[in-house]
C-alpha cells in the first residue's frame, strides 16, 4: 500500500458528554403496547402512510414496520425504499438526516418523524457553514459526504455515501484519479482509505456510539471467548477494527451473523441491531463489544441516545396530530438531491455488474 498522506481537518463541533442526551428507553406494559399498535395501524391505513425504521430503533418499531408493510433496514435501503414506495406519507423512525433524505428524494410526499429532535452526533459535528469553508479551501477535490449529515451539507457535496457502499464509490472515484474530500466520520474515512489507497482529506468527526468501543477491553473479552467472531462497524476506531473478523454496514453485519459458521459473536455497533440479528440467526449468542475500559467513560453505552427518542407513544401522537413534518428548503433540497441520486444510480449499476459477473 503506497504512502499517501492523509490530512485531518479540525472538527467543526466536538460534543461534550453533557451535550449527549441520556438514553431513555420506552417502558410499556403489554396492554399499552397493544393499544398503541392498534391506534398506529389504523392511522397508517387512514393516511396512506408507510413506516420506515432503522435497525437501531426500538424492536417494537421494527416489528410494527415489518407487520404493516413498511420497511426496516440501513440508511441506503431506507432511502431506496422511500423513493420507491407508492404511499403518500412516509413515517421515518430514525434520526433527522434520514427524514431529510426521504423528503429530498420525495418532495411530493409528506414525511413525518416521531421526534424532530432525534439528531446525530456526526450531523451536529459538521456545521454547514464551516464545512462549506473547508470545501472552498480545497476546490480541486471531489466532495464525498456520509449520509449522517444535514441536507445543507449534502447540498455542498458531489457524492453522498452510506457505510454499505462508501468503499465501492471511493474506489471508483480514486480509480478515475480523483482526490477526495471526505466528511464527517474520520474512522469510516480512514478505513476506506486503508482499503483503497485513495487520496483523502478528512473532516474530524466521530460517532459517539462507535468511538466509545475500547480496543483493550475488546482484546480481553476475546481472550475470554476465543471461539467468538468479532463483527465491527467501520465507524469504530482503527484499533477496534483491527480485531474484527468482519467489518461492514449494519446490513452486512446482520448477514454475517447468519452465514458465518460460529455460535458466538462480539458485536461492535449499536445494540439496536441485536433484534434483527436474533431473527436472522436464532440460537446464536450475541455480546456487546465493550464501551467501558481503562480510563473510559461510557456516554452512550452502545446505543444511540437520539435513536432512543423514537417510540410507539411518539409514533401514535405524530400520526394523530400530524406535526413533526420534515421540511427542506427547495433550493437546498434540489442541490442535495444530486449527490444522493448519484449514489442510488451507482448502487443500481454496481448491483447489475456484480450479478453479471456472478452469472459469467
Amino acid at each position: 500500500m503506497s504512502a499517501i498522506p492523509k490530512v485531518v481537518a479540525r472538527r467543526g463541533h466536538s460534543l461534550a458528554p453533557e451535550e449527549v442526551p441520556p438514553v431513555v428507553t420506552e417502558a410499556l406494559d403489554r396492554d399499552e403496547r397493544e393499544a398503541l399498535e392498534q391506534r398506529i395501524r389504523q392511522r397508517l391505513r387512514e393516511q396512506d402512510a408507510t413506516l420506515v425504521a432503522h435497525y437501531y430503533t426500538d424492536p417494537a418499531l421494527q416489528e410494527l414496520a415489518d407487520a404493516t408493510g413498511g420497511y426496516v433496514s440501513d440508511s441506503l435501503d431506507m432511502a431506496r425504499f422511500g423513493s420507491e414506495s407508492a404511499c403518500s406519507t412516509l413515517v421515518v423512525a430514525g434520526v433527522r438526516f434520514m427524514g431529510e433524505t426521504a423528503k429530498i428524494l420525495n418532495p411530493e410526499k409528506r414525511v413525518l418523524m416521531p421526534d424532530l429532535h432525534a439528531n446525530c452526533s456526526l450531523d451536529i459535528g459538521c456545521p454547514p457553514a464551516e464545512f462549506a469553508a473547508f470545501c472552498d479551501a480545497h476546490p480541486e477535490r471531489t466532495v464525498v459526504v456520509y449520509a449522517n449529515t444535514s441536507a445543507a451539507v449534502k447540498a455542498r457535496a458531489d457524492w453522498m455515501v452510506t457505510s454499505s457502499i462508501g468503499l465501492d464509490i471511493v474506489h471508483h472515484l480514486s480509480g478515475r484519479g480523483e482526490k477526495i474530500l471526505w466528511a464527517p466520520d474520520k474512522h469510516l474515512g480512514a478505513w476506506i482509505q486503508r482499503q483503497t489507497d485513495a487520496d483523502m482529506l478528512m473532516w474530524d468527526g466521530a460517532c459517539v456510539v462507535h468511538e466509545a468501543f475500547k480496543a483493550d477491553a475488546l482484546h480481553k473479552l476475546r481472550a475470554k471467548h476465543p471461539d467468538a467472531r468479532v463483527l465491527v462497524h467501520p465507524e469504530s476506531p482503527a484499533a477496534v477494527i483491527a480485531q474484527a473478523d468482519v467489518v461492514g454496514s449494519t446490513s452486512q453485519l446482520i448477514s454475517a451473523v447468519r452465514r458465518v459458521e460460529a455460535q458466538k459473536f462480539i458485536v461492535a455497533t449499536d445494540n439496536g441491531i441485536f433484534h434483527k440479528m436474533r431473527l436472522a440467526a436464532p440460537g446464536k449468542i450475541l455480546m456487546e463489544a465493550p464501551s467501558m475500559g481503562r480510563g473510559a467513560t461510557c456516554v452512550s453505552c452502545a446505543h444511540c441516545p437520539w435513536m432512543a427518542m423514537n417510540g410507539l407513544r411518539k409514533l401514535a401522537r405524530v400520526l394523530e396530530q400530524g406535526d413533526n413534518e420534515i421540511r427542506v428548503e427547495p433550493g437546498v433540497a434540489e442541490r442535495a438531491r444530486r449527490p444522493i441520486q448519484r449514489m442510488l444510480d451507482f448502487a443500481r449499476s454496481h448491483k447489475r455488474e456484480v450479478l453479471g459477473n456472478n452469472d459469467a
